[in-house]
């Protein structure tokens, strides 16, 4: 049961839809999707590891065409990311995304990269990017 209010926005299968009112609705069905505050946009994907979180959610979310090539730009983000780190519980943790993405387990890999998000906030100095560092 997921509890949606007005304005919010949801991205199932690839289509986004917008609340015009307050809505409790059920998937009765395996669908992707994601909603409010863990959606990101594209110019929210301002670090490393955010775009990182971009390209995996257009992995999940995306069409088809759109799941292949996020997953290809999350492979070369992930490794470019590894490369440059010092840290090893990141790069453990995006291993980790990898895998679960190329698993179609692409939430988890989601989850994942969230805490790298935290991670990198932390070192950089930055602020959190809104709710989609909160949740877990």
């Amino acid at each position: 049961m997921l509890e949606l209010r007005q304005g919010d926005l949801m991205v199932v299968n690839g289509a986004p839809i917008r609340f015009r009112n307050r809505a409790r609705i059920e998937l009765t069905a395996k669908a992707r999707f994601l909603f409010g505050k863990q959606l990101m946009t594209p110019e929210a994907a301002s670090t490393p590891a955010r775009r990182i979180y971009f390209a995996l959610q257009t992995a999940y979310i995306g069409d088809d065409d759109e799941r292949e090539a996020g997953l290809d730009v999350a492979r070369r983000l992930i490794t470019e990311f590894q490369s440059a780190t010092t840290s090893s519980l990141a790069r453990e943790l995006l291993d980790r995304a990898l895998a679960a993405a190329e698993a179609d387990e692409c939430y988890q890999a989601l989850k994942l990269v969230r805490r790298v998000m935290r991670h990198e906030e932390v070192v950089l100095g930055i602020a959190p990017a809104g709710a989609i560092a909160a949740e877990d």
